[in-house]
Parts: C-alpha cells; sequence; structure tokens
C-alpha cells in the first residue's frame, strides 16, 4: 500500500473562518504536526533509498491491520455471545409466562358418548342418524366473512341523535331482515372471539371448541396442522366430503382434509387486493351448490376476505367497505335461494374490526363479530318472544365462537370433539315455539359430560390432582345431574338445562384460570439470565471505554510510530499488546458454556427434568456469564462499581432506570412516546447548557444551535401519532387521514417530495461543515439518494392514486400494482445491491490537491518537489465515510414507511446528525450519553412511524411494498423493517458517535464503537429486563394481555433485533470503514 504524501491544510477563506472554529483549528494545527512526524519518520526509516521506506510502512499496515481484524474477531464473538443470552433468557421467560395447553391425542367417537343418551331415536349412535343427538341436517355451508363486525349487519337509524350513517352502516341489510321476518329459519346474533383476534387462531377456536393461547399469535405467517379433534377431524372420521374455498390458512391446518379438484385456495395476506380471493370463491361456490353437484360434498366452507383487506387497506369508513358489504350482501342472498331444505347456512365472522380496520388484540370492535344461521325448514326458535329481534349491540345476548363447535356437531348428526369447551346455541334446538326445554337439556348434559370428561383427562395428562384446583363445581355437576334425574315437567327441564349450562359457564372458567397458570421458575430463570446479561454488558462497556482511552499526543505518537518503523527495518517482530476485554471475556464465555455443556446432561441425569434441551441451555447461559464475570473481576482483580462518574453518565443511567421503572404502570406505558420526548428534550436542554460553557464563541454557538434544533426536530415528529384505544379521547391520531382510517391524507403525499428536495440538502450542509462534500459525496447524496427518495415519492403517489382510484378510466388497478413493484423493487436493487457494494470500495470523503509552494515558508507545509498538498475533509475522514452506509439502508426504511412515517423517520436521520455533532463540541464521543440518547430516538421514532405495542398497529401491508404475495423470507422481514425501522436507522447509525469528526490515523476507534454499541444494548436490555420483571410481577394484572404482555413481547424482539443488526451491520461496516480508510492513509 503506498502511503500519502504528507499534507496540511489550505489557507482557509474569511467566510470559512467564521464557520469554523478556534477548536477546529487547533485540530487541523495537530494534524500538521502529525504529518510533518509522518513524514519525517518514512524519511529516516529509509537505510537503501524510497524502496525500502515503502516496504516497511507496507509491512507495519500489514500487521497492523491483522491486529485490527484479529480484535473485531472477538468483539463480533462477545456480541453473537450476548444475542444468546438474551435469546436464552427471553426464552425461558415466555416459556414459563405465556399461556401454554397441553394437546390431547384423545378423540371422541361415534359409539363411545360421554354419558348415555337421554332418549332413543332411530340411528342412534351411527352417523347416519345421530351418534349422540337426532340429525338435523345433511350438509351445511360455513361462510365465513373475515373481519365481519356485528355492527356491519344491523341496521343503523340516520338521525340526530346517533349521528350520520358511516360506509359500513345498512350495507349488508340481508342476514337482520330474514332473522327478523323469518324467526324460525333464521337467527342473528354477536359472535363474541376470544383473543388474540387473528384469523388462524380463530379457525383453531371455530373448529375445535378450545380456548386459544396466547402464545399461538406469533404463528399468524404460517400455522402448523391441527392434530387435536376438531370437526373437520370428525366429518373425515364419518366419510363425509369437505370442500374449501377461500384462504389458504384453511389448507395449512388441514392438510389433505378437503376434496381434490374441486376445492380451491388463494393466497391470504395480500391485503390490497379486496378482489382476487372473493372472485375465486364466488366463481366456484354457486356451481357447488347446483342440484346436479350436491353428492360432491357434505360440508363446504367459504372463506371470504374482502372486508378484512378493504379494513386493513383503507379502514371501515371508506367507499371500499361500502362495496365489499353490498357484494356480501348479494352473495349471501344468491347462496340462500341456491339452498335446499337439508342444507344448514352458517355465515359468520372470525372476528371484528377496530376503528382504524385492524385487529389482532381484545378491545370490544376486534372480538365481536357476528353469527348468522339459516335453514329452509325452519327448526330455529327463541326462548322468548322478545329474543326474534337481534341484539341492538354486541353487549346483549352474545355466543361464544367455541358455541359453534358442539352447535354444528350435533345439528349434523357428529360427536362433539374431544376437547371442546363451548356449549350448544340455544336457538338452534329451542323448536320452532322455543319451549323444547327438554332438547335443550339433552343437548346441554352431552355437552356438559364431554367438557367433564375433558378436564379429567386433562387433569390426569398434566398431573394435576382435581381436587387441589380452586373453584371445581363438583357441586354444580351433582345439581345438574340431580335436577336432570328428577325433570318431567317442561318447568324442571327448564332449570336442568340452566344447571348443565351454569356447569358448563364455571368450567370454562376454571380453564381459562388453569392454562393462566405460570411457570414461575422458569421465568426466574430468564429474568436472571437477562439481569445476569445487563451486568456483563455494562462491565464490558465500561472496560472497552477505558481499554481505548488512548492519548492524542502528536509527540508521544511520533515516538511510537518511530519506534515501530525502526523495529521492522530492523527485522524484530511486532509488539503483541495485551489480551483485549472482548478476547478475555468471550474466553470465559466460551469455558462456562462448554462446562455447561458438559455438566448440563450429568444433572439432567440425577435431577430428571422435562426438557434436556432446556437444561442444557439454561446450563450454557449461566455457566457462560459467570465464565465472563470472573474473568472480567480476574482482569481488573477486584469488582469495579458499574456505576457512573460523571454528570452524563448519571443522566444515561437515570433516563435507562426511569424508563424501566415506568413500565410498572399501565399508565406510563400508554403514554410512552410522551415520556419519551420529554426525556429527549432534557438532553437538548442539557446539551444546550453544557455548549454555553464553551469557550470558543464559535463552538458554543454550534452546540447552542445543535441542541435548540435537536429538541425543535423531536417536537416536530411528535405531530405524527397513532393513538391507541386506552388513549382516547386525550389522543387525535394524524399518521392516517382520521382516527378511523388506514391510508394516507392527499396532503401528506407532499411529504416524500419534500424529502426528496429538503434531506439531502440538509446532509450535505453536515459533510460541509466539515470540508467533506467531496470524493463519492456529490454523486452519492445529491444524485443517487435524491433520486431514489423521488422514486420512493412516486411509489406512495401511486398507491394512493390505486386506493382512491385517481386513474381507474385510463389505467387498470393491477397495471399500477405492477408499476409500483416495479418503483420498489428498483429502488431495492440499487440501494443495497448497487449502493453498499460500491460503498465497500468507496474511497474517503476527501479532495487533495498540489500547488505551488507559497513565497513564506510559515504560510504552508510542502513536500520535497516544493509543492503543497491540501487534504480537504481529513479531520472527519470516517464519519462521512460511514454516513453513506447509513445512507444506504435509510433508503429501505423510508420507502417501507407509509408518508407520515418517512417525514418521522427522515427527522430522525437529522436528529443523529446534530447529535454527533452535540457530541463532538461537548467531547462526549466516549461518554454512554450518546448511545443512550440513540436508544431513546429509536424509541420515540417507533411511535411516530405509526406503530404501538399492540398487535392491530402492526402494518402487514408492508410486506407486499415490493412483492406480489406473500414470500418467505422477505414478507417477515419486511414487516419487521416497518415495524422497527426506527430502532433499526439507530443502530447502524451508532458507530458515528465514535467516527463523526475523527481523523484519519485515530487509535482505538474500533474499542471505542464497541463501548458504544455496548451502551446501545444495554439500554435496550434493561428496558427488555424490566418488561419481563413488570409482566411477571403483574401476571394477574387485568391489563395483562391487552398492555404489559404486549409491551413485554415488543421489547423482547426490538432486544433481539439491535443484538443481530449490532453485529451484521454496526461492527461490519466499521471493520468495512476503518479498512478503506486506512487503506489511503495508513494505519494508527
Amino acid at each position: 500500500m503506498a502511503t500519502p504524501q504528507p499534507s496540511s491544510p489550505a489557507p482557509q477563506s474569511q467566510s470559512q473562518s467564521q464557520s469554523h472554529s478556534r477548536a477546529q483549528t487547533l485540530r487541523d494545527a495537530r494534524r500538521t504536526e502529525e504529518e510533518k512526524m509522518v513524514r519525517q519518520m518514512m524519511e529516516n526509516a529509509g537505510v537503501a533509498g524510497m524502496g525500502r521506506k515503502k516496504t516497511v510502512v507496507e509491512r507495519l499496515n500489514e500487521k497492523k491491520r491483522a491486529k485490527f481484524v484479529g480484535e473485531w474477531a472477538w468483539l463480533v464473538a462477545f456480541f453473537g455471545w450476548v444475542f444468546f443470552v438474551h435469546a436464552s433468557g427471553i426464552y425461558f421467560f415466555t416459556k414459563g409466562f405465556l399461556l401454554t395447553r397441553l394437546v390431547l391425542s384423545e378423540k371422541s367417537t361415534c359409539a363411545d358418548s360421554p354419558l348415555p343418551v337421554h332418549s332413543v331415536f332411530e340411528g342412534l349412535g351411527t352417523p347416519a342418524g345421530g351418534c349422540w343427538h337426532p340429525k338435523t341436517f345433511e350438509r351445511a355451508v360455513v361462510v365465513v366473512i373475515d373481519a365481519l363486525r356485528y355492527d356491519f349487519t344491523i341496521p343503523f337509524a340516520n338521525d340526530s341523535e346517533s349521528g350520520p350513517a358511516l360506509p359500513f352502516h345498512n350495507s349488508l341489510p340481508f342476514l337482520y331482515e330474514t332473522a327478523v321476518k323469518q324467526p324460525n329459519n333464521a337467527f342473528l346474533l354477536p359472535f363474541i372471539a376470544d383473543p388474540p383476534t387473528t384469523t388462524l387462531q380463530r379457525i383453531k377456536g371455530l373448529t375445535t371448541g378450545t380456548l386459544p393461547t396466547f402464545i399461538d399469535m406469533g404463528s399468524n405467517f404460517a400455522g402448523d396442522a391441527i392434530a387435536e379433534d376438531n370437526l373437520l377431524m370428525q366429518l373425515k372420521d364419518a366419510g363425509r366430503k369437505i370442500v374449501h374455498l377461500g384462504d389458504d390458512t384453511w389448507t395449512a391446518l388441514f392438510p389433505g382434509y378437503f376434496e381434490e379438484g374441486i376445492s380451491r385456495a388463494y393466497p391470504s395476506l395480500n391485503v390490497w387486493d379486496l378482489h382476487t380471493l372473493d372472485n375465486g370463491v364466488n366463481e366456484h361456490i354457486m356451481p357447488l351448490l347446483g342440484k346436479e353437484r350436491k353428492g360432491e360434498w357434505d360440508l363446504m366452507i367459504a372463506h371470504y376476505l374482502g372486508v378484512d383487506h378493504a379494513g386493513h387497506r383503507y379502514g371501515p369508513n371508506h367507499p371500499a367497505m361500502t362495496a365489499k358489504l353490498l357484494q356480501m350482501d348479494g352473495v349471501l342472498r344468491e347462496v340462500v335461494q341456491s339452498l335446499d331444505e337439508n342444507t344448514l347456512l352458517v355465515v359468520m365472522g372470525d372476528h371484528g374490526m377496530d376503528s382504524k380496520g385492524d385487529h389482532g388484540g381484545e378491545s370490544d370492535d376486534e372480538v365481536q363479530a357476528a353469527l348468522w344461521m339459516y335453514s329452509k325448514k325452519g327448526v330455529f326458535g327463541r326462548t322468548d318472544p322478545a329474543f326474534v329481534t337481534p341484539p341492538e349491540n354486541a353487549k346483549i345476548r352474545p355466543v361464544q365462537q367455541i358455541d359453534l363447535v358442539p352447535t354444528l356437531a350435533l345439528l349434523l348428526g357428529l360427536p362433539i370433539p374431544f376437547n371442546n369447551l363451548g356449549k350448544p346455541i340455544e336457538e338452534a334446538f329451542a323448536g320452532k315455539k322455543g319451549d323444547a326445554w327438554e332438547n335443550l337439556a339433552s343437548v346441554a348434559r352431552m355437552t356438559a359430560a364431554g367438557i367433564k370428561r375433558y378436564q379429567a383427562a386433562y387433569y390426569t395428562a398434566r398431573g394435576i390432582d382435581e381436587s387441589t384446583v380452586d373453584g371445581t363445581p363438583h357441586a354444580l355437576w351433582e345439581t345438574a345431574v340431580a335436577a336432570f334425574a328428577g325433570a318431567g315437567k317442561q318447568q324442571m327441564w327448564k332449570e336442568t338445562y340452566a344447571a348443565f349450562s351454569a356447569f358448563q359457564v364455571e368450567t370454562l372458567n376454571i380453564c381459562r384460570g388453569l392454562w393462566a397458570r405460570f411457570d414461575v421458575p422458569s421465568m426466574l430463570l430468564g429474568v436472571g439470565i437477562l439481569a445476569a446479561g445487563v451486568l456483563a454488558l455494562i462491565l464490558f462497556a465500561n472496560s472497552n471505554a477505558e481499554d481505548g482511552d488512548a492519548v492524542d499526543d502528536p509527540e508521544l505518537h511520533r515516538k511510537e510510530l518511530q519506534s515501530e518503523i525502526d523495529s521492522f527495518g530492523n527485522g524484530e517482530n511486532f509488539k503483541k499488546d495485551d489480551e483485549t476485554t472482548s478476547r478475555s471475556l468471550v474466553r470465559g464465555a466460551l469455558m462456562g458454556a462448554l462446562l455447561g455443556a458438559v455438566g448440563g446432561p450429568t444433572f439432567f441425569i440425577a435431577l430428571k427434568p422435562e426438557s434436556i434441551f432446556d437444561f442444557v441451555l439454561g446450563g450454557c447461559a449461566l455457566s457462560g456469564i459467570i465464565g465472563v464475570l470472573y474473568q472480567e473481576m480476574r482482569r481488573r482483580m477486584a469488582f469495579a462499581s458499574p456505576l457512573p462518574t460523571t454528570f452524563w453518565g448519571w443522566l444515561a443511567l437515570i433516563f435507562t432506570v426511569s424508563q424501566s421503572i415506568g413500565f410498572a404502570s399501565n399508565s406510563y406505558t400508554i403514554w410512552e412516546d410522551s415520556i419519551l420526548l420529554f426525556f429527549i428534550s432534557t438532553f437538548g436542554v442539557a446539551a444546550a447548557i453544557s455548549s454555553l460553557r464553551i469557550e470558543h464563541v464559535p463552538d458554543r454557538t454550534l452546540g447552542v444551535y445543535h441542541s435548540v434544533l435537536f429538541v425543535a426536530l423531536g417536537w416536530v415528529a411528535s405531530f405524527s401519532k397513532l393513538c391507541r384505544e386506552e388513549q382516547m379521547p386525550y389522543c387525535r391520531s394524524t399518521y392516517y387521514a382520521s382516527s378511523t382510517s388506514s391510508t394516507s391524507a392527499p396532503w401528506q403525499l407532499a411529504i416524500p417530495f419534500l424529502i426528496a428536495m429538503i434531506l439531502p440538502s440538509i446532509i450535505k450542509s453536515y459533510y460541509q461543515g466539515s470540508l467533506s462534500f467531496d470524493g463519492f459525496a456529490p454523486a452519492w447524496i445529491s444524485w443517487m439518494f435524491r433520486g431514489l427518495l423521488f422514486w420512493s415519492a412516486i411509489f406512495w403517489t401511486l398507491d394512493a392514486a390505486d386506493d382512491a382510484e385517481w386513474f381507474s378510466s385510463y389505467i387498470p388497478s393491477g397495471r399500477l400494482k405492477v408499476i409500483r413493484v416495479l418503483i420498489a423493487q428498483s429502488l431495492f436493487a440499487i440501494a443495497v445491491g448497487v449502493g453498499c457494494p460500491a460503498w465497500l470500495y468507496a474511497p474517503p470523503c476527501v479532495s487533495i490537491s498540489q500547488t505551488a509552494a507559497p513565497s513564506s515558508p510559515d504560510a504552508q507545509m510542502t513536500n520535497g518537489a516544493g509543492t503543497t498538498v491540501t487534504i480537504m475533509g481529513f479531520a472527519n475522514t470516517h464519519g462521512t465515510r460511514y454516513f453513506l452506509l447509513v445512507i444506504n439502508f435509510l433508503l429501505c426504511l423510508l420507502l417501507v414507511q407509509k408518508p407520515m412515517g418517512a417525514g418521522a423517520l427522515s427527522l430522525m436521520a437529522w436528529q443523529i446528525l446534530s447529535l454527533v455533532e452535540i457530541l463532538d463540541l461537548n467531547a462526549l464521543t466516549t461518554s454512554p450519553i450518546g448511545p443512550v440518547v440513540l436508544a431513546l430516538l429509536g424509541s420515540f421514532h417507533f411511535f411516530k412511524t405509526g406503530h404501538q405495542a399492540t398487535l392491530s398497529s402492526i402494518q402487514w401491508e408492508s410486506a407486499f411494498i415490493p412483492l406480489y404475495t406473500i414470500t418467505y423470507p422477505y414478507s417477515p422481514v419486511l414487516v419487521a423493517l416497518n415495524t422497527f425501522g426506527a430502532q433499526i436507522l439507530a443502530v447502524i447509525a451508532l458507530p458515528l458517535v465514535v467516527l463523526w469528526k475523527q481523523k484519519p490515523r485515530k487509535k482505538a476507534l474500533l474499542k471505542g464503537a464497541a463501548a458504544a454499541l455496548a451502551w446501545h444494548v444495554a439500554y435496550y436490555a434493561v428496558v427488555g429486563l424490566a418488561t419481563t420483571m413488570w409482566a411477571g410481577h403483574l401476571r394477574r394484572h387485568l391489563m395483562l394481555y391487552r398492555i404489559f404482555s404486549p409491551k413485554f413481547m415488543s421489547a423482547a424482539f426490538v432486544l433481539l433485533i439491535v443484538d443481530v443488526v449490532g453485529v451484521l451491520f454496526a461492527l461490519v461496516g466499521v471493520r468495512v470503514n476503518t479498512v478503506g480508510v486506512a487503506e489511503v492513509f495508513g494505519w494508527g
């Protein structure tokens, strides 16, 4: 590698002098001194001419490069171990915390009823006549209208009291009208879903009759086949034929169940597509209902998704929702006309949707679906004449979704699935006059007996003594059995029915509590691993910061370099440094983990716990942490306090601890975005006050300016809000067009264009401040970055045009989708496929020029040829080159955000640049305050990009920005980039805290970056630890699964993502950047 000629800064003009402080001038003077030193050493190193000098320097640089790469590898290993510790802690806590349910393998059979059948009937005990109850219908058509909320189906009076009708009102009148006009043929009821309200979990509940467990919600992208007893399994065992049309989730859950050749499955997760799936179902459902094809199926499932997708894409208050509901109304009218008297029609929603059209949580709008059952032969009834009219809201006479399972099983003559916890729906068995109490008592008795049998089997499988379970309803069961034995009159049958129903309700509550049992030892193990991991991170950060404290003295540096060159010239070996912190700690972790892996099986055999995997994993994690702590204490010869010693260190600690303690309060968690804005503003004010103490006026002015700007940008970003339900009515959403919309307002489309015009110029100004807008920077920032930002703005404009059908008369909707996908794919390809490889080989953002030497010997530094070598941008070589990498990823993150989210991320990028200027001006580049504030920024802008710690705020449509359909692993990655884009940007930009305004041969940059990453990860680790502790402590809190559990899961995901991104991008970026600069300027 050729060593560059020594250089000196060019004389600055008067305007430049005004923009650069005296401190910068002093730094330039030190740089000049260092250049003198390098040239003198090179001149003194030669023995036999210039060729020998180059060889010595090259050999020295090679050795330093090898040393750097070795240190970097140990750092990667350490942070890889940190990821393992975090993943282990989260695994053990999650294993003990999230609801789990043992799946039993038992199945109900036609000949084995849980109790003797009450009355003998023809065909008893056979699928043809009815297994446990006389069969009412030969066939059934189940129409699932995804996200059919109950209030979509009832009439709305457009008067002054109730306000104006919304687009979803009165658009599906057929269900209500039929239930009122033909009460013996149809009934309409609220249909309450158990959270989480995602389609996959709802299908499980609708077919098995069991309650969901909270751990299921993470599998909504794909699910495993249902192995436990269910309705479809009973149909299949009875030789019935099942046809499925629509949502392909069914085929994933029930592989091999559906008739080949006539079943049609369509991709379900493309929420931008409102029509393809629905049109496909409509194309096939009517022919299958024809008389000539009735023998091809016994159960037909038609799952429509248009209503759900209209909600996700536009929200319920949009004309697209009106059109979809009107379409469903017409389809159902046509289906009813095609039915015969032996066919039952069931229409239902699997869940509802919130005011923005999303779902997944447990708010009223999300759990309140609709159920409508219809039969031409008229077998339904009401036990009270007032019940003929469907309830006016979902709080009146609701039925649980699990109640559909025993209802359908008995109506179709099938055994009730073994795991069922639901009860028969009253209207289906009350008789035309509503007085069939004996029949109601009979079906309630059979269902309750099945529940009792399942409960006993579950206790046995779990090894639970039934007598130790609080509230076991022995008395209710005995009362119901006695009432049934003595029943003979209508009133007594009514009481018997009420007694068995009370037993079912009580048992259901017991099962909810039973499955809410927590494995406290596993939870404590997870908390302990996370806590020890936090301690190890803090000790590492402190040690690495001390290791990286290099004395920045030109004369000392000159002598050190002179000694190294002289040694190399005389053939002496390169001196090895003492063992680094990362190397020592990784060795301790590996030794400890090895002992855990070896000793784990031994203790497993002795203690015989449930899982050897868990035992070995826990042993590796704990023993690895012990090894790290031992190595740290051995290096220091004593245990050093992890507490800070400076004001800024204490401020970082206060921010972290205050944030973590606050999560014990549900109100604090709900208003977390406002708390984060307060913390960010507090730092800005403290930085402004600190800047006032800077001695030199230009630096003082810049410090105050950037501090005020930092706070102002945070307040501007706070305008972007997506309110959660608990914040109402004290919050007004601005992220979308309205609080009931999922689309951007027309004025928001201007934001991406403003970003394209302004953001590159802002970045350019920061480069110009250090005279670094040279090299590849102009082409990269002013042309590529700005051009791709305009490309992104066009994408979102076309998306809005497609939503609002601006060009529907000229361009087909499908064509706009093709254009958008091509734009998105090309942007990703250029930013990642071209930008990142180009950055690998990009030179530093400096310009080098040679001019004739001035006559005065004091004016410039000259080389031997009598010319002056000028390097512009020398003082910020590392920072400006690294930020080009940040720009590449910023492009990708901006594309997957909606316009308001892109505006928030752009403000965050601006804040990051001001933050690193503040840190440089106040000499805080080695303080933990910078990494912690960056973490606060990431957490704050998580909310500003339209997210909350709730399932319903996930923007699933981001999975299809550059894709036509779900594609693994890209679709989940895109959702992660959209959801956690702010935290990802923060950790990618983290090295700038250390690299900004650093000269090329600055020592210990890698150690400084490692310390910064450790502080950054430590913040998220403390937050993750706190959320696990509070979720475990508040596990019986009313708001556990609405507030505390989603927050814990969000914090866990963020922690693991930051771990991964920190290694794959931040540390890798530091390595590539340092090597790239050193190839030009040499190694320090």
